[in-house]
């Protein structure tokens, strides 16, 4: 009886974490297609070079997004886990059609900039913080960013923000240097939106756990996550009792993956999390997982 209830459990979490994916992805759809486009002002990352492509060529921006984020998709698999594509494959495609269905929706702002860049930012970001917290992400360059720091000598954000720069003059191109400034403010806005949707929009995070099987949380998460961790012996204050300690660096794309692998192996573990601003050098990569 137990068994089929701990079944039924599992089978409705990832429903519902798909559900909340494709709910952040209609809700940053609707901001793309009610506020943000039809007032010349654009996303970063693929979205936005998706909408500069859209407006040069008239080819439909759902076709675009769905096709630019493949390789970036593949990437997701390889670096991040089946998963993470996944949710990733079903929050691109859900924003994909949701920009075409809501293409021709009544736009809810018109001619105040500042608010347009605000209220445009933020329920973008909400949207993609929505898919980010549940494991999923609707932006592909993201990806590119978490895999390009850990051959260079610079962190997510700054790669972030460098490869931004460049769909930014993109969009300059397409909706003049005041649209390219909104584009980039409207961006922003959204990042901020996200950190606080998703708790953490760039950089990595340090978990350390203290659980009873510390080998076994080991080797799930060099199994399932392709990272490797480090153990320390520790003792308690109240008990003298001594404990194994686990400590391993993920980025912020692979915090609710590894939350799943903690509470799997051991739901009663204590488990601290530090927000990390950048990781160099030591052994700070991962294995091809599927």
């Amino acid at each position: 009886m137990a068994e089929g209830k701990t079944k039924k459990k599992s089978f409705k979490k990832p429903l519902f974490k798909g559900l909340m994916v494709i709910i952040g992805a209609l809700i940053a759809a609707y901001g793309l297609e009610a506020i943000l486009i039809p007032n010349s002002v654009s996303d970063g990352g693929v979205t936005g070079i998706s909408i500069v492509l859209s407006q040069l060529f008239g080819l439909p921006l759902g076709t675009l997004i769905a096709i630019i984020n493949i390789p970036f998709i593949w990437l997701g698999y390889k670096q991040i886990g089946k998963s993470f594509a996944l949710y990733s494959i079903l929050g691109i495609a859900t924003l994909a059609i949701g920009t075409i269905i809501l293409h021709h929706v009544d736009t809810i702002i018109e001619g105040d900039t500042l608010l347009i860049t605000v209220v445009g930012g933020i329920i973008l970001g909400f949207g993609m913080g929505l898919a980010l917290r549940n494991g999923g992400a609707l932006d592909g360059i993201d990806m590119l960013a978490v895999l390009l720091a850990r051959k260079l000598p610079f962190g997510t954000s700054d790669l972030i923000l460098f490869l931004n720069m460049f769909v930014f003059i993109l969009v300059s191109t397409v909706f003049g240097l005041e649209g390219a400034i909104l584009s980039g403010l409207a961006y922003f806005i959204a990042s901020k939106v996200i950190h606080i949707v998703e708790e953490g929009l760039s950089g990595s995070k340090t978990y350390k756990v203290i659980t009873k099987d510390p080998d076994l949380l080991v080797e799930t998460i060099r199994d399932r996550l392709g990272r490797s961790s480090t153990l320390s012996e520790v003792y308690g204050g109240y008990s003298n009792e001594m404990f194994k300690e686990v400590t391993c660096v993920i980025n912020r794309m692979e915090d609710t993956k590894m939350k799943s692998i903690i509470f799997e192996t051991d739901p009663n573990a204590f488990v601290t999390v530090y927000d990390t601003a950048e990781v160099k050098g030591g052994n700070f990569k991962k294995k091809d997982i599927h």
